[in-house]
């Protein structure tokens, strides 16, 4: 089997590798292009639709090793990733509006819900037994689906920022499958890393290439549907350890939506806020800011892991420790380089007056 994991990323990594060039021709020959503007970071015209690399790159190497995966979650994965890249496609060529991508997107989960990808059990906080969802677990598996899949497509804002990020969510989701001795997840998982990693190779900075709508949409739609076959089994984790797996792209979109809010702008509206867009204003280089990102998304991955690794009872406190952590380290992080609002910081204001207070009390005292 280790063979077969073994040529399936071979496989994946030099299909993405010799078709990345030809689809490059082909966007600019259809005029599926992206040009500079106030938003965008790049000062040239470039092509899009990378993502067509990806998704036959994870297609070609599908068919090699089809004969061990599970045939009708995989097929569904396939159907529905086509339905999401053909959606991508069109949005990269003819920028479609917002309410036809959201509906290709439901219809895409859709698909993979009726291979019977679902999440149908949930984990009883503090407890080691099962809630059942019944009729929940359709609408939270297209939630869950249509939000991570829209997740990875607003961090796809720098040359290989995307990529890097689901490149590196798979590598945890397929660690913890090899862990549960997943086949299926492991070898899906697999290739779609081979993938990514022959198309970072035109997309790294400086980029030849985008991957466009249609790649970010099929990168976030995949590890949606992976996440949830990898761990809709599992009693401890749940749900707890694909949200930290996906932490970065979760959590950007959590504070763009708050930050909207905030400013009181359409949650719809696009800006120049997200978390790779406040740390090129800090003045950190291009490159170095992808990879301070790709730091931040293996902390949320590592963390995942170390969750796996820990009895039942001792994932009940290192859930509450982790996530008590995290949440403070992305508040204060947030506040910090200006995420939700440059001048509303509560959270900083508030340490500053009690440091002050602290300081004045300890003077009183001498």
């Amino acid at each position: 089997m280790n063979v077969l994991y073994g040529i399936g990323f071979v496989v994946a990594c030099l299909i993405a590798l010799l078709m990345t060039p030809l689809v490059k021709r082909f966007a600019f020959w259809v005029g599926a292009v992206d040009a500079p503007n106030h938003r965008k970071v790049h000062s040239r015209i470039m092509p899009r639709l990378g993502g067509l690399a990806i998704f036959i790159a994870f297609v070609g190497a599908y068919f090699v090793v089809s004969p061990a995966v599970q045939s009708d979650v995989a097929l569904g994965l396939l159907v529905g990733g086509a339905i999401i890249v053909l959606v991508g496609a069109l949005d990269d060529r003819f920028d479609l509006s917002p309410r036809i991508k959201l509906l290709g997107q439901i219809i895409a989960a859709c698909v993979v819900v009726y291979s019977g990808v679902v999440i149908d059990l949930v984990n009883v906080p503090f407890g080691d037994t099962m809630i059942s969802l019944t009729w929940l677990s359709v609408p939270l598996t297209i939630f869950w689906i249509v939000g991570v899949t829209n997740a990875i497509n607003l961090i796809d804002g720098l040359d290989g920022l995307s990529a890097g990020v689901s490149g590196i969510a798979i590598t945890t989701i397929l660690v913890l499958a090899l862990m549960m001795g997943n086949v299926t997840v492991v070898l899906l998982s697999v290739i779609l890393l081979g993938s990514i990693i022959g198309f970072l190779f035109y997309n790294f900075h400086p980029a030849k290439i985008f991957m466009g709508d249609s790649g970010a949409l099929f990168l976030g739609f995949a590890l949606a549907t992976l996440s949830i076959l990898g761990f809709k089994q599992s009693i401890v984790l749940s749900l707890l350890v694909p949200i930290m797996i996906l932490g970065v792209p979760i959590s950007d979109t959590l504070f763009a939506i708050l930050r909207r809010w905030v400013n009181k702008t359409p949650i719809s509206k696009p800006d120049k806020s997200h978390l790779h867009h406040c740390l090129l204003q800090l003045g950190f280089s291009h490159r170095l800011t992808v990879l301070i990102i790709y730091g931040i998304a293996s902390i949320f991955g590592a963390s995942a892991v170390l969750l796996s690794y820990m009895s039942e009872q001792e994932v009940i406190w290192g859930m509450v420790l982790l996530i008590v952590v995290l949440i403070a380290i992305l508040v204060l992080g947030a506040e910090a380089i200006g995420i939700i609002s440059q001048t509303k910081k509560p959270v900083l204001r508030s340490l500053q007056k009690i440091r002050v207070l602290l300081s004045a009390r300890s003077r009183m005292t001498k």
